[in-house]
Parts: C-alpha cells; structure tokens; sequence
C-alpha cells in the first residue's frame, strides 16, 4: 500500500478511529527508534571503550603474569572450537528431529508432547544446563572439564531452540509442494531433499544464528564444564587422532567466560571491554556468514 493510498483511507474513517489509528502509528513509531537507539548506544558504547584498547599483541598472544603479556589468543580458539564441535553435532540431531516431527511422525498426540518439551526446555535457565552438563559429561561420563564437555552441554540447550525453528519452518512449506512431488513418482525422502528443505532453508538457517548467539555469548555453562583457565588448549601433534584424542581432555575458557573474568574477577575493564569487540565482530562474522550460506543454498 502505497502512501497515497494509506492517507486516504485514513481520511475515510471516523474522527475517532482516525485518531486511534494515528495514535498506534505513532507509538509503533517510537518504540522501532527506541529500540534502534538502544542498539546504536550498546555497539557504540562498547566501540568507544573496547577499540581503543585492543592491539595485535592482545590479539595474537597468550596471557603470560610472568612476561607481563595480556592476550585472548586461546580464548578465541577455544571459541571458535567450540563454536564448531556444537553446530557439528547439534545441527544434525535438530534438523533430523524436525523432519521427523513434521514429516514421519504419525502419532499427532506423540508430536504434542515432544513440542511442549522442546519448548519448556528453550526457555529454562542456561545454569540448568550448566549444572547438568557438569554432573553428566564431566563427572558419570568421565570428559573431566573439557572442551567436549562444554560443547555436549551447549548441545543439550541449543537443540530445542534447532528443533523448533526448523519445525516452524517446515510447517510452512505449502502441502502441494509435497503433494506435487509425490504424484511425479517421488519418495518420501527424496521429496523432503529436494522440495521441503529447500524450501525452508530461510527457516533452518535462522535457527543456526539464534544458536550461534547462544554458544557464543554463553557462560556459565562454559565456567563449569570447560573450564576458566585462559590458557592454549594442546592438541597434540598433526595427526586427526591425536587431535580428537587431546580434545577430550582439553579445558579452557572462552572469550565469554574471559570477558566474565576480566570484569569481575580483576576488575580490569578496559581490557574486559576490548574482549566485548571481539565477540561483537565475531557474532556480526558468523551472522552475515550464514546469510550468504543460506542464499547460496536456496539459489542452487
């Protein structure tokens, strides 16, 4: 609708529907800047005290008290590891749990009771999930603090948020897509493969940033089951076993979890600002990152 249009049909209703209707405008108005000024006064706020302390060296190096060298080099590796070890396992678990739902699962009263507990368990507490992963991964599993072990607890608290997105996402796709595709002589499978996840790619890939966020900014679970110990993870030598063997057994915190130590534990905030820009310029990375991903795969 156009403005010329909109204007006239104001115009055509009454004083008092006219004055609501310039009212809910207004208010809808204020609350979009209000919230574009909150934005625009957290990203700069965290520029103006974080950019100018950041360097290469705090960059590139590892902290040593000895040296007198402040760095988050581990911590952004240990980030990006992690980051990586949870999307691995969570993202096939959430996409192959929604097609089941959605596609294969007959029992509709089934389907209910499993959405009712994805969504009760998307918005509990992340120190739930924290003290769970500690007890199961790190303690009856024996991973010890580690890196696995913090990534398996992301993975229990980012599944239901996959699980639903990609579920809402299939929902939209129309029946007759699916309808069409089975009466060229289709299967099931091939169907979903090539029509429905295609389809709902916008859908899945939104579901891959909302847990990004989630791993990324994190904490608390990282502090119990990784660990707070802002130093390299060794992995050993170049070989993929000796690799996946040391990371197992490999502890150390995250920039969320060196942001939190930083600012509370040292009260070093200049330096706990400079981590902030960090996972601000991360998130942006990984953001834009699977937009692209996500045109590329709904184009081929």
């Amino acid at each position: 609708m156009n403005e010329s249009n909109r204007v006239s049909i104001t115009q055509g209703l009454s004083p008092r529907r006219r004055a609501y209707d310039i009212t809910m405008r207004t208010l809808l108005y204020v609350s979009a800047a209000i919230i574009c000024a909150l934005l625009v006064f957290l990203i700069g706020y965290i520029l103006y005290r974080g950019v100018p302390n950041l360097s290469w060296e705090f960059l590139s190096s590892e902290e040593s008290v000895i040296n007198d060298i402040e760095g988050i080099l581990p911590a952004i590796v240990n980030t990006v590891y992690v980051v990586i070890a949870t999307l691995i396992i969570v993202l096939p678990l959430g996409v192959g749990s929604a097609i089941y739902l959605t596609e294969y699962a007959t029992n509709k009263k089934f389907v209910s009771i499993i959405e009712f507990a994805t969504e009760t368990l998307s918005g509990m507490p992340s120190i739930i999930f924290a003290l769970v992963g500690m007890m199961v991964f790190c303690q009856a599993l024996g991973l010890g603090t580690s890196l696995i072990a913090g990534s398996l607890s992301l993975v229990m608290m980012t599944l239901p948020t996959i699980i639903r997105t990609t579920q809402e996402s299939l929902k939209t796709v129309p029946q007759s897509y699916r309808e069409g595709s089975l009466a060229l002589g289709s299967g099931k499978w091939h169907m979903i493969r090539t029509v429905v996840l295609p389809s709902s790619v916008d859908g899945i890939v939104t579901g891959c940033i909302l847990a990004v966020g989630r791993i990324v900014g994190e904490s608390a679970i990282l502090m119990f089951t990784a660990g707070m110990g802002m130093r390299m993870a060794n992995f050993g030598g170049g070989s993929i076993g000796e690799f996946f063997s040391n990371f197992f057994g490999a502890a150390g915190s995250t920039l969320t979890v060196s942001l939190y130590v930083y600012a509370k534990e040292r009260a070093d905030f200049s330096e706990a600002f400079a981590v902030a820009v960090v996972l601000l310029v991360i998130a942006f990375v990984i953001n834009i990152a699977a937009k692209i991903a996500g045109k590329k795969l709904k184009k081929n």
